[in-house]
């Protein structure tokens, strides 16, 4: 009996194991069949096992022609346009001093006074010369009335005409050194102007050619600064910049370019004149916004747009919902902007979406269009088409009519 038992309950368990295992097989059996592929192929799923990937929508934009301007910010120092330095002519003692830095002079107006300790000396041989010359000029004269009456020959005669064109001599002579000294113990202006310096003061003993102030003209001013071998090769006469001071801007114009090499700075010399800053300080350090390149009527794209590989530019095309790699040769970049000096024209449809599904022959479609059984249809085309003919009513309902 025992074994009998054991025996049933062995043929029960079979009978339930080939059960389940037959309704594990209709089951996987029923659902390839109501997915419509056979073993392996199910939905959204290419042939193989392979997920299909939906096509990536991207933004294109076409070449267009355009300027870019490379921008380089520097320092410079103002100047005034007409800079004259007053030296003393003379050395001696400062006995006057009549301005001060900040004033505004006019040509001729006196400046200073100076000792030149020679004045005296040189006014005692004008006088000195004067005398000789009153007495040449009477013995002559007295001389003439002898000549005249016969009483004098004609060579003692020329003997005294003589001396009195030597004293003449000595006299101009002498007012000449007189006048320079003159001159030279009364400093004047040279031109009308600012005081910019002046570090003389009364009792100052000065030296021939030491400089007593500066003074700048009236007009315009300049700004002189300093720039590279590479930005000179794209800088000319009349190139405009743009100077900040105190949150202002003013506008200048390069008038001297410097070719040759400054030996303390290693660059070169450049000047521009500038206009109405009347508020701005001869000597003011300035900031400098200068266009140190650029490049006008050029091809350009957007920045975003152009890839690279191994140091070589390239972009992507769309073409047909295909995307296509063309390379291409990059000029002049900014922030925004790159130039293409070839491999587009500019009917080419540049993808500017960035997108980490791109490649050579991905499936793209544009902004704007969807897809419908893989092929690629634009909304706005298919809202300009017919419109679909209204449904029937059904049994029941009544069709109604607009107002």
């Amino acid at each position: 009996m025992k074994k009998l038992g054991k025996k049933l309950w062995l043929c029960i368990l079979a009978a339930v194991l080939a059960l389940l295992f037959a309704l594990f097989f209709l089951k996987k059996q029923n659902d390839g069949n109501m997915q419509g592929g056979g073993p392996g192929q199910g939905m959204g799923q290419a042939p193989g096992g392979e997920q299909q990937a939906k096509a990536d929508v991207v933004s294109v934009v076409t070449p267009e022609t355009g300027n870019i301007y490379i921008t380089t910010g520097l320092t410079g120092t103002l100047e005034s346009s007409d800079v004259v330095y007053v030296y003393a002519k003379a050395a001696g003692d400062v006995t006057d001093v009549k301005v001060k830095a900040g004033d505004t002079v006019t040509a001729g107006q006196v400046l200073f006074e100076i000792d030149t300790e020679q004045v005296e000396s040189a006014k005692n041989s004008l006088d000195a010369a004067a005398v000789s010359l009153t007495q040449a000029q009477s013995s002559l004269n007295r001389m003439k009335i002898l000549y005249d009456g016969g009483d004098l020959s004609e060579q003692e005669y020329e003997q005294y005409v003589n001396s009195l064109e030597s004293a003449k001599l000595q006299y101009n002579s002498a007012k000449l050194t007189y006048d320079r000294q003159v001159e030279y113990s009364t400093v004047t202006a040279p031109i009308s102007g600012r005081i910019e310096s002046c570090d003389t003061e009364v009792y100052d003993r000065v030296t021939a050619n030491g400089q007593l102030c500066v003074i700048s003209g009236e007009g315009n001013k300049k700004i002189t600064f300093y720039v590279t071998q590479r930005m000179l090769e794209n800088l000319s006469e009349g190139d405009a910049l743009t100077v900040e001071k105190n949150g202002k801007s003013y506008e200048a114009h390069i008038s001297a370019i410097n070719s040759m090499v400054d030996s303390a700075t290693g660059l070169f010399k450049i000047e521009a004149q500038l206009e109405d800053t009347d508020e701005v300080a001869t000597g003011t350090v300035v900031k400098l916004e200068l266009v140190t390149n650029k490049t006008e009527n050029a091809m350009v794209i957007p920045i975003d747009a152009v890839y690279y590989s191994g140091g070589d530019a390239f972009v992507y095309l769309y073409q047909g919902g295909t995307a296509k790699t063309a390379a291409i040769e990059v000029g002049l970049t900014d922030d925004t902007y790159a130039e293409v000096l070839s491999g587009l024209s500019f009917e080419d449809q540049v993808i500017k979406s960035w997108s980490s599904n791109l490649y050579e022959g991905a499936k793209i479609r544009l902004s704007g269009e969807r897809e419908e059984n893989g092929e690629q249809v634009s909304e706005a085309s298919e809202a300009s088409g017919a419109p679909e003919a209204p449904e029937a009513p059904e049994a029941g309902e009544t069709a109604g009519l607009e107002g």
